[in-house]
């Protein structure tokens, strides 16, 4: 059993926060909020220090083996999920699509008025994910992981920039947006810890050098 159910175990308060939280989100015509709030820069130094260092290796990996988009509430899936909690004035339709609003993309700065302008981006990547441990998770446990809405590991940015990002990690790639790179650095840190992933030693040298201006 991967070890971050001991550590979700450790966590329920903040899960039930995270989940009266989003049932408000989709009470509010305007709700609008954003990733949730990463660990400091201390903690996270704290939690890379602990991370197991490893070579990565992507054999068998399959974007499938990880479900998306899964129903969070309602008729409202992960991907209109995250849209209604990053955007301001969102307005859904029956089916929970976003009919009009706003969304910021904290990587590049850009404002959209169309959600299909907006990719989600799995701020740890799904193929970096395999390639640090997931490789040996259930189904289940990974679409757990593509659909936590409950960890700073999903947020709606501009769709060119995602694709940009690809499955790269913070060793080739950060947000443009330099005053972003912090959040950034210590969210994907707070993920690889809670669960239980590996780095490698690029990645972890440069959110070291990161971490240490935050």
């Amino acid at each position: 059993m991967p070890k971050f159910y001991a550590r979700r175990r450790l966590s329920i308060l903040a899960a039930l926060t995270g989940l009266i939280a989003s049932v408000g989100l989709f009470n509010g015509p305007t709700a609008s909020a954003a990733l949730p709030t990463p660990v400091s820069a201390a903690t996270a130094r704290t939690y890379l220090a602990s991370l197991t260092v490893a070579t990565e290796n992507r054999t068998g990996y399959d974007r499938d083996l990880f479900p998306t988009w899964i129903t969070i509430s309602g008729t409202c899936n992960t991907r209109e999920y995250i849209l209604k909690r990053d955007g301001t004035n969102v307005v859904t339709n029956s089916a929970c699509t976003a009919t009009s609003g706003s969304w910021y993309s904290p990587y590049d700065g850009a404002t959209w008025t169309a959600a299909s302008d907006l990719d989600i981006d799995h701020l740890v990547p799904l193929a970096e994910a395999w390639d640090s441990g997931a490789s040996a998770w259930t189904t289940s446990e990974r679409q757990g992981f593509a659909n936590d809405i409950t960890r700073p590991q999903l947020l709606a940015v501009t769709d060119n920039v995602n694709q940009s990002k690809g499955d790269q990690d913070p060793s080739t790639w950060v947000p443009s947006r330099s005053a972003y790179v912090c959040t950034y650095v210590r969210a994907w840190v707070q993920v690889k810890y809670y669960y239980d992933l590996s780095v490698d030693s690029a990645e972890k040298s440069a959110l070291t050098s990161y971490l240490a201006n935050c």
